[in-house]
């Protein structure tokens, strides 16, 4: 097991997870927005606009140090949890 952090996309910060937000999906614009604002105000959370649940930012994922393989949203890690 190595001690090295996991490495971070190039797009992390800004860019969610390819995998877990389509390009098409009708909530994105209000999606990214929320994260935006969350991120400007240094909050690890954000309510999404369909469920209300909280979903982590990507700064406070990438200040973890480490991916928890539960398929967030914006995971800052290259790999996808195992399938």
């Amino acid at each position: 097991m190595s001690n090295e952090p996991p490495t971070l996309r190039a797009d992390w910060r800004d860019t969610p997870h390819p995998r877990r937000l389509k390009a098409r999906d009708p909530q994105r614009a209000e999606i990214l927005r929320r994260h935006a604002e969350a991120v400007g105000r240094g909050t690890p959370v954000y309510a999404d606009p369909t469920s209300g649940l909280s979903v982590f930012t990507s700064c406070f994922l990438a200040d973890r140090g480490y991916c928890c393989d539960s398929g967030c949203r914006h995971c800052p890690y290259l790999a996808d949890p195992p399938s």
